[in-house]
C-alpha cells in the first residue's frame, strides 16, 4: 500500500502533463509503418526540444505507455529535486551516465538490460538537441551497438513534427501549435552491416517520415 501511494503523485502529474501536452498541440499519432502493438521496441527519433520524449510517451496508448521509457542524461534530470521527481516518478526515465567512470555499466549495457526485462525504450540518437537549421544531426553510435545487442528488439523510427515551433530556442512558454508523431516500419540491422551504413539508414528511416508540408521549399 506505501509503494502504491508513492506512485500517486507521479501518475496525476503525467496525467496532467499529457492533458496540456494534448491541449498546447493537439499531437497526433501517425503509424505509417507499425501498428501500436506490445513488442519490445526502441522508438528513435529527432531531438529538437525538451518536450519531445512528452508526445512520443502521450501518443502511445496506455498499455504500451506504461511499458516504455525514455532514455535520458543523469547529469540534467538529477540536477534537482523537481527534475528528479518528473524524470523518476513521472516518466520513469532510464536515466544514463552519457560518461561512465571505468568499470561502470555503459549506457548501451543499461538500456539492454531494461529491454532484457520486457520494457521498451525512447532514445534520441542524436545525442543532444538539435538547435540549428539541418532537420537531423548525425546518428551517435548507441544505436548500432543496441541493434547489435538486442537484434529481436524492434527499432522503430520516429518523427516529431512542429515541437521546435510549440518550445522556441530560448523560451520555455509554449505558443499553442499543431503537432504530429509519426511511426515507421522498424529498421533491421542486417548480417554483416557496419556501423556507418546502418546509422546512415536509421537516419533516411526518420527523415523520410518528415511530412512535406515542414520541407522549407
Amino acid at each position: 500500500m506505501t509503494s502504491l501511494l508513492k506512485r500517486v503523485p507521479g501518475r496525476i502529474t503525467g496525467e496532467l502533463i499529457m492533458f496540456c501536452a494534448r491541449a498546447l498541440t493537439g499531437v497526433r499519432p501517425i503509424w505509417r509503418g507499425s501498428l501500436p502493438t506490445p513488442a519490445r521496441r526502441v522508438y528513435f527519433a529527432n531531438h529538437g526540444s525538451h518536450g519531445d520524449f512528452v508526445l512520443i510517451w502521450t501518443t502511445l496508448p496506455a498499455p504500451l505507455r506504461h511499458a516504455t521509457r525514455p532514455v535520458a542524461g543523469q547529469d540534467y534530470w538529477l540536477a534537482s529535486a523537481l527534475r528528479r521527481f518528473i524524470g523518476r516518478d513521472v516518466f520513469n526515465a532510464l536515466l544514463i551516465d552519457r560518461q561512465p567512470q571505468p568499470g561502470a555499466p555503459s549506457p548501451v549495457d543499461l538500456m539492454a538490460d531494461a529491454l532484457s526485462r520486457g520494457e521498451s525504450l525512447i532514445l534520441f540518437p542524436e545525442g543532444t538537441r538539435n538547435t540549428g537549421e539541418t532537420p537531423l544531426l548525425p546518428f551517435k553510435s548507441g544505436l548500432f551497438h543496441l541493434a547489435r545487442r538486442c537484434p529481436d528488439v524492434e527499432l522503430v523510427p520516429v518523427w516529431i513534427d512542429n515541437i521546435r515551433r510549440v518550445i522556441p530556442k530560448g523560451q520555455w512558454l509554449p505558443v499553442p501549435m499543431v503537432c504530429s508523431v509519426s511511426f515507421g516500419t522498424p529498421v533491421a540491422l542486417a548480417a554483416d552491416e557496419d556501423k556507418a551504413a546502418f546509422l546512415q539508414r536509421a537516419e533516411a528511416a526518420v527523415l523520410a517520415l518528415r511530412p512535406q508540408e515542414s520541407i522549407a521549399p
